[in-house]
């Protein structure tokens, strides 16, 4: 049986809907009205920057010395000789440590995580002499996380720890610093953030250690030219689409699909030579802009689009017996064939260029990358 007052609620008077809409209704249900409400926000907003003032010291504050150019080595090595990365923390620290080693291997490191509890109950085998171990503690006394180094270190496989390091200058080193190889800091940012009325939740400690892990990883990675072969291990992602070479996705290649012209011959014969194989019956699309060359030397000299036809000829008729050069769009902006497919979006994205020709080293072009290569791929929105 219906509710009787909520049906009455419903269809009375106070059931008119409040200013700012029902977006605004449901964006803060839950909150008090007037000035609490405002007050509330104000407070939560003024925290959350705290918050993020506070990770953000914590990052800035990072030392990049010879320390961690030391570590960087001892990755490539490990990596070089067949050797996995392994990361190892507890709690809070060990959720850290499977994202950095998730970062590894994302870029050609091998490397998984390992739990220091479960390291003592059989996982050890995991580890061998041309192996790493990062370990993760901001006290750098986690019991378990430091017998795990201390063991791997007798066993000669070698120890990166990342701590927030001594409490004080001259203070003695952690029990995790004394059984690694090297010891990279983060600094003590946890006291700041209590000071400050901050919950003691490890949060700016949290995100130096992930900073200063994926640091790690991308050195390493570059070292190592991994970086390179990102796309081959993410090929249904958009960060390895990004990471192909452009000529990969590119239509229109010239010589194939697509007919330079000679900027000397009239805009009316210029339409008519960069029409693709087999004429207007040809099954391939047309290109929306002609690349136009210097007779002589091949080298690109201009870009002659759609739009810039139709404009022509909307102010003048006679226009299509002027030479095209006359009315081309001289040294547009061009992408090298090396170019990656996130330079091409980087190009298109900022210069709002719908077509984009593509050379070698000469000048010369090689292809015509079309915007609707990169909007079928949904790596940029086509604009209405």
């Amino acid at each position: 049986m219906p509710d009787a007052s909520r049906t009455q609620h419903r269809s009375g008077p106070s059931a008119a809907p409040t200013p700012g809409g029902p977006a605004r209704n449901a964006e803060h249900a839950g909150e008090p009205a007037g000035v609490e409400g405002d007050t509330r926000r104000s407070v939560e907003a003024a925290l959350a920057r705290r918050v993020i003032a506070y990770s953000a010291a914590a990052v800035s504050g990072l030392a990049v010395g010879a320390e961690f150019h030391a570590a960087v080595t001892i990755l490539e090595t490990c990596a070089r000789s067949g050797g996995t990365v392994l990361v190892t923390g507890l709690g809070k620290s060990g959720l850290i440590g499977a994202k950095i080693s998730a970062t590894l291997a994302s870029l050609g490191i091998p490397s998984h995580f390992v739990h220091p509890t479960e390291a003592a109950h059989g996982d050890l085998g995991n580890f061998r002499r041309s192996d790493v171990a990062i370990a993760l503690s901001y006290s750098g006394e986690t019991e378990e996380v430091v017998t795990l180094a201390s063991i791997l270190k007798q066993d000669g496989v070698r120890v990166i720890s990342i701590t927030a390091g001594p409490p004080a200058p001259g203070s003695p080193p952690s029990g995790l610093a004394k059984a690694s190889d090297v010891a990279l800091f983060t600094g003590r940012v946890e006291e700041g953030e209590q000071a400050a009325g901050l919950s003691p939740a490890p949060m700016a400690s949290t995100t130096a250690t992930l900073v200063l892990g994926d640091a790690l990883a991308e050195c390493a990675a570059h070292r190592l030219g991994a970086v390179d072969d990102f796309h081959r291990r993410h090929p249904g992602g958009s960060l390895g689409e990004l990471s192909k070479p452009v000529m990969d996705i590119v239509r229109f290649v010239a010589g194939k699909s697509l007919f330079t012209v000679p900027d000397d011959v009239t805009v009316s014969d210029a339409l008519k030579q960069s029409e693709p194989p087999g004429g207007q019956g040809s099954p391939l699309r047309r290109a929306g802009a002609m690349l136009l060359i210097d007779r002589a030397t091949g080298c690109l000299t201009g870009l002659f689009t759609d739009g810039d036809l139709r404009r022509l000829v909307e102010r003048d008729r006679a226009a299509l017996d002027r030479p095209v050069r006359d009315v081309m769009t001289k040294s547009p902006g061009t992408l090298p064939a090396s170019a990656l497919v996130r330079d091409a979006v980087r190009m298109v994205r900022q210069f709002r260029r719908d077509e984009v020709p593509v050379v070698d080293d000469a000048g010369r072009p090689v292809g015509l990358l079309d915007v609707q290569d990169l909007v079928a791929m949904r790596l940029v929105k086509e604009e209405r």
